[in-house]
């Protein structure tokens, strides 16, 4: 392993640069009051963690350290990608960011933050911007902003940036940990059984049902909330146009829900 240099004296995007510009294939250490990784491949980053976040998130951490060792051993793969922006994109979004980066890592601790419309009504009008309302209309409690990302098909950045704005100006409020794990959320088990339900009453065509569903309640597979499943059990079984299969769909995923819970 190469001593590439301390943080203390020299940028981290100096001493990764020249890695980049060489298309290295490895992977970089920090280490000092925090441990970091940031995998190379091919002079392109494709895996970062800083303690226990991973991706975008945890390489924009490490980028925002300022004392650290940072030592290169090339030709280690990576075990899993995390990252699949450009490079140039990726330090792009970070100096999109760097200047707010300790404020909004204070409101947003952890890609698995939660945030939701505030409880208290909003006194005044507020401008939103359109990006700014995708993110509050998926912003409901249980989903994070991990989540909130993938669903738009958004860099990690530019979500952290809009819900730190959203945030500020109290269109946002964070759910505490210890309220966020009172909502359930289904797993990948129960979907799988519905969607054999759903076969034996419609057919192939089940999954497409069920896909279509997800979308007008505004869900996915992952994020599903468990208060929510009976009125998706209910709207699928509308598009059951025989009753007493229906009435059996129905019954079948009721008691189903009733041993989940």
């Amino acid at each position: 392993m190469d001593f590439l240099g301390d943080l203390f004296d020299v940028k981290l995007f100096d001493l990764i640069k020249p890695l980049l510009m060489d298309r290295k294939t490895g992977l970089l250490t920090v280490k000092g009051k925090e441990q970091g990784e940031i995998f190379l491949y091919r002079g392109n980053i494709v895996h970062a963690k800083a303690g226990h976040f991973p991706g975008e998130y945890g390489f924009f951490s490490i980028m925002g350290w300022s004392t650290g060792k940072v030592a290169f051993e090339p030709d280690v793969s990576p075990s899993e990608h995390t990252i699949f922006l450009p490079a140039e994109q990726l330090f792009l979004n970070w100096s999109y960011l760097k200047n707010d980066w300790e404020r909004i890592r204070e409101v947003i601790p952890s890609p698995n933050t939660i945030f939701r419309l505030p409880t208290q009504s909003i006194s005044e009008d507020k401008s939103i911007k359109k990006d700014q309302w995708n993110v509050l209309a998926l912003s409901n409690g249980v989903r994070t902003t991990s989540e909130i990302a993938k669903i738009l098909n958004w860099d990690e950045s530019k979500v952290l940036k809009t819900t730190y704005q959203l945030f500020k100006a109290g269109l946002l409020e964070k759910v505490e940990a210890k309220e966020a794990l009172i909502k359930k959320r289904l797993g990948e088990k129960f979907f799988q059984i519905l969607e054999i339900e759903l076969k034996r009453v419609m057919g192939p065509v089940a999954p497409f049902i069920i896909e279509d569903q997800l979308i007008d309640f505004g869900e996915t597979k992952d994020s599903f909330p468990q208060d929510q499943t009976p009125s998706l059990i209910k709207a699928l079984g509308e598009d059951i146009p025989n009753e007493q299969k229906r009435k059996e769909f129905k019954k079948v995923m009721m008691e189903l829900l009733s041993v989940e819970v």
